[in-house]
């Protein structure tokens, strides 16, 4: 029989919310939850599939922050993993290295925690008559600006070998460059499957000779972790062949919703569009739960209503969506803007002297010199007031600042013409 197990990363059980869904009370419920659910469904995985072992690459935890409670769900779900004989390897990620529990927490015999030093463990004939010897190095510490991979044992002799690893592999655009290391790095060591984790989207960096796979988190916690997260399921042979397949864990699936409000004159219709946008994201989402950040985009003479009436398409969506059941909106973001005339960006027409209004502002007041000095005057002095947390969010360098300036000031100048434009008459 080959040699089987799944291979998971990157749970963050338990994690804190960092969501808008702490807005409302159920889907903060749902999501505080999640972490949880996608982690039992990974057991009850390896013991439907009857594997030979549960990997996991790092990342148990969130950090510092953990709590036993966690540690004891932990410690339950690894224990239904040892009465059905299933093997578990774990390596401490970065944020494994900065919980306490992680060193206290006593796990069955059969969960073996690699240290910071390579270790490696054979088992003897499991894949087809041929021995597997499964490594790993676990972060010391939160920090690891050096690969790992030098500290790894050589590949074992006439063995099956699977190398378990933490590392931003190849580098990856919004995630910390822990433990580096390339595609070629870990072709090289001749081994036949690279677990790794610590990137949170699912990728296959090498196919076969060696299967280099970044599974994903099995659980996304927020708009930034979109999409079905999953867990991958490997069959190794005696021969060295590898079969893989992807299994969906997530309890609840973040999707960004696009609805397109070009040329929509009549609230109805973009609620219209708002729920057949959801509808058809639901239909596609395999998660049990959908939470949608939905994004009205496009140009319409709805725009200065949007504005105004924001928490209004909100509760519309939201309406929507529990129609369709299991489905959440997060929140509802708008970039819509009024029709220009004819080779006009400014959003001016004759009919509209809120529109001339907007034009006039953007072609003459704000690109003014003494505007732009008065306005960075009040942005810092309103920085120095805030508390160092807050304050970071208006960028950390200056340049940054500069454009977030610049948005607060755009944002500004539509929710003041908007509510001019209703002012002046527009039907509520």
């Amino acid at each position: 029989m080959p040699f089987r197990f799944v291979h998971t990363a990157d749970i963050h059980l338990d994690s804190p919310l960092r969501t808008l869904a702490l807005r409302d009370p159920a889907l903060a419920e749902l999501i505080g939850t999640a972490t949880r659910a996608a982690f039992e469904r990974t057991v009850t995985l390896c013991l439907d599939e009857r594997v030979d072992a549960l990997l996991i690459a790092g990342d148990l935890y969130d950090g510092a922050q953990t709590s036993m409670k966690t540690a004891v769900f932990l410690a339950g779900q690894l224990a239904r993993l040892d009465e059905a004989g299933i093997a578990t390897f774990i390596v401490r990620g970065n944020h494994d290295a900065e919980s306490r529990i992680t060193k206290e927490l006593g796990l069955p015999d059969s969960a073996r925690v690699f240290g910071g030093r390579g270790e490696v463990h054979v088992l003897p004939g499991a894949a087809d008559g041929r021995d597997v010897a499964v490594h790993g190095i676990s972060f010391r510490d939160p920090r690891a600006p050096d690969s790992l991979l030098p500290k790894i044992k050589p590949a074992v002799p006439d063995a099956l070998n699977i190398g378990l690893l933490h590392t931003s592999v190849g580098g990856a655009a919004g995630h910390d460059d822990y433990a580096p290391c390339s595609v070629a790095d870990l072709v090289a060591t001749g081994f036949d499957y690279w677990a790794l984790g610590h990137i949170h989207a699912r990728a296959v960096h090498h196919e076969s000779q060696p299967a280099i796979v970044m599974p994903g988190q099995p659980q996304g916690r927020d708009i930034n972790e979109a999409g079905p997260k999953s867990v991958t399921l490997v069959s190794l042979a005696g021969d060295g062949t590898v079969t893989l397949a992807e299994h969906v864990t997530a309890v609840a699936q973040f999707e960004r919703v696009a609805v397109d409000a070009a040329g929509l004159e009549d609230w109805r219709d973009l609620v219209a569009a708002m729920g057949d946008a959801l509808a058809a994201a639901r239909e596609t989402a395999p998660c049990e739960h959908l939470v949608a950040r939905v994004q009205v985009e496009g140009d319409s003479p709805l725009a200065w209503r949007l504005r105004v009436d924001a928490d209004l398409l909100l509760a519309e969506a939201k309406a929507r969506a529990e129609r369709l059941g299991n489905t959440w909106v997060e929140t509802v973001e708008t970039d819509v803007r009024p029709p220009s005339a004819p080779g006009d960006t400014t959003g001016a027409t004759a009919a509209d002297p809120v529109a001339e209004l907007r034009a006039l502002i953007l072609d003459e007041v704000t690109p003014s010199p003494a505007f732009r000095q008065q306005m960075r005057e009040i942005g810092e002095t309103v920085r120095g007031h805030l508390p160092k947390d807050a304050a970071a969010h208006l960028g950390q360098t200056e340049a940054a600042f500069d454009t977030e300036l610049a948005r607060l000031l755009d944002e500004g100048i539509e929710e003041v013409l908007a509510r001019l434009h209703r002012g002046l008459g527009e039907a509520p």
